[in-house]
């Protein structure tokens, strides 16, 4: 059984179980076609049976390439962008301390993860390779192709220092690819300077990779156990591919609930999190769902809040704003550590009223508060639950959000697994760079921008 529960309880004045009842048919079509691999982008269904046909072989090789990059390296720096880092962020940084980067790297303990290649900006990247100049560190390189502008240029400036510290063979030894089985750049690359190798399926894109080498050999390079990861994503998986009972099925749940709210025009999705580790998982399901649903002219837009400090930001839009979106709240159940209010003799703020409460305790009154405020003012509310933060429980979500992702872009009729849209930014920036072939296409655009 799973832990994760999903809610939209307190929304029933925006919609009915009724109206829910109404896709059951079309949800269970869409999970056989899903689970039988034949439904709109088929070729890119891998990601259904992941969990469970990751074999003890693989994840024992992550787990030995994992501790020789711990022995050998003070940092590991990530270098992909989009998928190929956002999967692996999203689970490191969840189960880390908020100033664990603060606090100096323990003898044996795990490597500090630093990233590159997922963005253009060269303070970023000159600050970072001077704090590496004089630091052991390791790289994993993360690319199909080998040729993605930002983690392309990220890479070959980490390969030029690392060989200029440790020699064209020691370099080696510090590179980990993750790439595609038999072709491109990356794979030509790593073939012939003798680097760790990983395949990324290819029927697995990369906004559903994290369960693959591309977020499991990073996560398991922070020291976090891949293993119980794999366990809750298992669960999760066996969970919703044999319950057909649509109110007791999670992912096809939300999946309807959010298809009904954008059919009655909340067009923008809000996903809040009361816990600030949880940034970047937000920022992963913006990927996941923005890349997969925004097609076709169609889609719900997939925004994020931190609170509760995005109520002292963005809380006025959301009480009183325009009323086209709605919030999805993810719940943790269990605070991994709690701080009691001590009072104060003289009480100029005012707060003795909470002298030995916990802030735990505050957060979740703040959450509860917030949520009916918003549904008082016009925002249904969804809640998703899970008992703590930790590898299982992130296990479970994810696979959750993927699954839910899938049926969602199918009730919406798109293929949830194709991205035509970011090609068009790219031919843009090749000819503007002056790339063989682009020449014409790149004066044009030139006199566009004056």
């Amino acid at each position: 059984m799973v832990q994760l529960k999903f809610n939209f309880g307190m929304s029933r004045e925006f919609l009915s179980r009724d109206e829910v009842l109404l896709f059951e048919s079309e949800v269970r079509h869409h999970f056989d076609q899903i689970f039988r691999k034949t439904g709109k982008g088929a070729d890119y269904l891998g990601w259904v049976d992941l969990p469970s046909a990751t074999g003890a072989d693989l994840t024992a090789r992550l787990l030995s390439d994992a501790s020789v990059i711990r022995n050998q390296s003070d940092y590991v720096v990530v270098c992909g962008i989009g998928g190929s880092y956002l999967g692996a962020r999203a689970v490191t940084e969840a189960l880390s301390g908020p100033f664990d980067a603060h606090f100096p790297k323990p003898a044996g303990g795990p490597p500090k993860l630093l990233y590159a290649g997922h963005q253009l900006e060269p303070k970023y990247m000159d600050d970072l390779l001077r704090l590496l100049d004089n630091a052991d560190y390791s790289v994993i390189v993360i690319s199909k192709s080998g040729t993605t502008t930002e983690p392309a240029i990220a890479f070959r400036l980490l390969k030029a220092q690392l060989e200029k510290k440790y020699g064209r063979k020691g370099a080696s030894e510090k590179i980990f690819a993750i790439t595609d089985a038999s072709q491109g750049a990356l794979k030509k690359l790593a073939t012939a300077e003798g680097y760790a190798t990983y395949d990324i399926p290819e029927d697995v894109g990369g906004r559903y990779s994290v369960l693959t080498p591309v977020g499991l050999l990073p996560i398991a390079a922070a020291g976090f156990d891949i293993r119980e990861l794999l366990d809750g994503a298992r669960n999760m998986e066996a969970y919703l591919k044999q319950e057909k009972e649509l109110f007791r099925n999670p992912a096809a749940l939300y999946a309807v609930t959010r298809n009904i709210l954008y059919r009655k025009g909340k067009t923008t999705e809000i996903l809040a999190a009361y816990d600030p580790s949880l940034f970047y998982l937000v920022e992963w399901w913006k990927q996941l769902f923005g890349e997969s649903e925004g097609k076709d002219n169609k889609g719900i837009f997939p925004a994020g809040v931190g609170f509760t400090t995005d109520l002292h930001s963005m809380g006025q839009y959301i009480q009183e704003g325009l009323r086209n979106i709605f919030e999805t709240v993810i719940r943790v159940d269990e605070a991994r550590a709690d701080v009691r209010i001590p009072e104060d003799p003289k009480d100029l703020d005012g707060l003795n009223f909470l002298a030995g409460k916990g802030m735990d305790f505050v957060n979740r009154m703040a959450a509860g508060g917030t949520m009916l405020a918003h549904i008082d003012g016009g925002v249904p509310n969804l809640e998703v639950r899970i008992p703590k933060v930790s590898e299982s429980s992130l296990g479970e979500l994810i696979y959750f959000f993927e699954m839910s992702c899938a049926l969602s872009g199918y009730v919406l009729d798109v293929n949830p697994f194709d991205q035509p849209g970011v090609e068009a930014y790219k031919k843009n920036m090749f000819a503007l760079l002056g790339k063989l072939g682009f020449e014409e296409e790149g004066e044009k655009l030139k006199k566009r921008l004056k």
